[in-house]
């Protein structure tokens, strides 16, 4: 009698998120399957379906795994730290280079059911984050509401992070935080501290 082969994962969930996050990292957000995430996980074709209903509930769970590490990341610089908002954008340059996977399907809303609430409050959180670090900045450069100033940031800090992830940037030196500061620092390219 042939031995039967039983297939047990502690966290079907995480495997599958997991193994995600490989295909996404060698092949592109393109390349995801619910029928290949099993095949690897060697479970039912309907496993994964069952955790996240379809393509775009996966894909939504990695963005909102991905918000909530941002969110993480950025709550490492302490209030009142110098030059925070800087540091935050260092951490947000980080968090991209260090988790490109989750990175390439966070801001693809097309990709995602916008609506989940669990995405909603990730993404909130992240947002938090940022704004608490506009918050510091004194109020004349602030704004009156800090939303340009918050904005700035983020896409000073989201495009550097972009470019460099698709290779599109030149090696000024080998370590992209130093590169991010650099930028930063230099008044005439931003103005912020």
């Amino acid at each position: 009698m042939a031995a039967t082969r039983t297939y047990h994962h502690g966290d079907l969930r995480r495997a599958i998120l997991s193994a995600t996050l490989e295909v996404i990292a060698s092949d592109g957000v393109g390349a995801i399957s619910l029928r290949d995430l099993a095949r690897r996980a060697e479970v039912s074709h309907a496993a994964p379906a069952h955790h996240f209903k379809d393509r775009a509930g996966l894909l939504t769970a990695i963005a909102t795994e991905g918000f909530e590490l941002l969110a993480a990341a950025l709550a490492t610089v302490p209030a009142g730290t110098s030059h925070r908002l800087r540091e935050m954008g260092v951490r947000y340059v980080e968090f991209a280079l260090s988790h490109p996977a989750h990175f390439a399907v966070m801001f693809q809303p097309q990709l995602l059911h916008g609506d989940d609430p669990e995405l909603t409050a990730a993404k909130e959180l992240a947002s938090r984050a940022l704004h608490s670090g506009v918050e510091d900045l004194p109020a004349a450069r602030r704004g009156p509401d800090g939303r340009r100033a918050a904005l700035a940031a983020w896409s000073l800090a989201h495009g550097f992070a972009t470019l460099r992830l698709n290779g599109s940037l030149p090696q000024l030196d080998d370590d992209p935080a130093e590169t991010f500061r650099a930028l930063v620092n230099d008044q005439r390219v931003a103005d912020v501290p």
